[in-house]
Parts: structure tokens; sequence; C-alpha cells
């Protein structure tokens, strides 16, 4: 029996939704990280969901081509959307997707700003509002580079996870533990305590081989 137009045309509106959706998503997590704290995650909390809710929209083909070699039946690519009014609920929500690229994600960046400077002035590290602020506004650079690891395959929204974590082991906290050194230099010079800083730089710098070696330790 074939698939009613309407379900195909339903099915097609999804899976160009999902990838715009997923925008929408990495701006929830930017603002959840401030919640947070901005230099730190909750396990469980906001931020981690967002990100997880983003790889798996941008991997729902995917997902749909795992859940059909399960043996379940599921429609092939449905192709173009033919109803109209499909087509402008389309048009319509990424419309309002580059609104809040264009305009509210600058917006609440520069609040991000104001809000460091207020930290700083009352006594209190501008690095969380700043951090949530560089993530608001690399917010389609993100996107993008989240779907560069999509490997198209029926286990990629595991393998963008996977990517992602290698980009943050690899990338992120070498950079890292040069600012958490810096951090240590200037409290050495303002004779405060440095040792924080020192154990953070050297587990950013080891968290590959932590991992592993609690990885051996639970074999």
């Amino acid at each position: 029996m074939p698939v009613p137009q309407f379900l195909n045309d339903l099915l097609a509106l999804l899976l160009r939704l999902a990838p715009v959706a997923a925008t929408l998503t990495l701006v929830a997590a930017g603002l959840s990280l401030r919640s947070e704290g901005g230099m730190n995650f909750h396990i469980q909390g906001k931020t981690g969901k967002w990100i997880v809710w983003t790889v798996i929209l941008l991997t729902v083909p995917q997902i749909l081509q795992w859940i059909g070699a399960q043996g379940i039946n599921i429609p092939g690519n449905p192709g173009s959307i033919s109803a109209g009014w499909m087509n402008t609920i389309y048009s319509a929500f990424q419309q309002f997707v580059n609104f809040i690229v264009t305009s509210f994600i600058p917006v609440a960046a520069a609040f991000m700003v104001l809000k460091a400077t207020l930290d700083t002035a009352s006594g209190e590290s501008p690095l969380p509002s700043i951090v949530a602020a560089i993530f608001l506004l690399t917010v389609p650079a993100t996107k993008s580079l989240l779907q560069g690891w999509n490997s198209g395959s029926q286990t990629a929204t595991t393998d963008m996870l996977v990517s992602l974590w290698n980009y943050i082991a690899g990338t992120i906290m070498p950079s890292a533990a040069g600012l958490a050194i810096i951090g240590a230099v200037i409290n050495f010079v303002q004779r405060k305590p440095v040792m924080r800083y020192v154990f953070a730089a050297i587990g950013f710098l080891t968290l590959t081989g932590c991992y592993q070696l609690i990885k051996q330790m639970a074999a």
C-alpha cells in the first residue's frame, strides 16, 4: 500500500525543520551554560541536554535509517514538499530562526558582556558571562562544525558525540590549560593561591589519559 502524499509531505517537512531547529537548541544551550555557571556544567543539567538534542536533530535521517534496519518499516526519502501550506510553515520557521541568529543572538551576547562588566565591578569573576557570550556568538559556526562530523551512517548520532568529545579533549582543553597557566601566573604575582590553577592545567592536558586510565581500571 503506497504511503499517502500527506504523510510524505509531513515527513519531508519534519526532516527539513530538524536541522533548522538545531540552531534553537544550541542557543538554549548557550543560555543554560550561563545559568549553570559558565565555566562548568551540571551533570544532567540543561546545557548537556540541549547539546544532545542538537546532535539528535542533526542526525534524524540517520536515526530513521537505523530504525529501518531493525525491521521497522520506515518510508524512504520523501523528496520535496508538494503541499503549499507546508512549504509556508517551513519558510516561516526558517525566517524566524534567521531572525534569532541575526538579531537575538548578538543582543543576548551583548547583555552577557554587560553582565561580565557588572560581575567585575562587584568583585566576581567575569569569565562565566564571557564564555556564554562567546558560545552564543559562535552558534552558527558550532552548528556547521557538528554537521561536518555527520558520518552519514546509521550510528551517526554516537559518531558525532564521539567527534565532539575528541574536539573538546584535543582542542578546547589545551587552550583551557593555557588560560589556567595564565591565571596561575597572575595569582602568583598577586601573592594569591596558584596550585588549583596548576592542577587544573595538568588535568586539562591529561584529560584523555585520565579517561583511558579509568577505562582500564573499570575493565
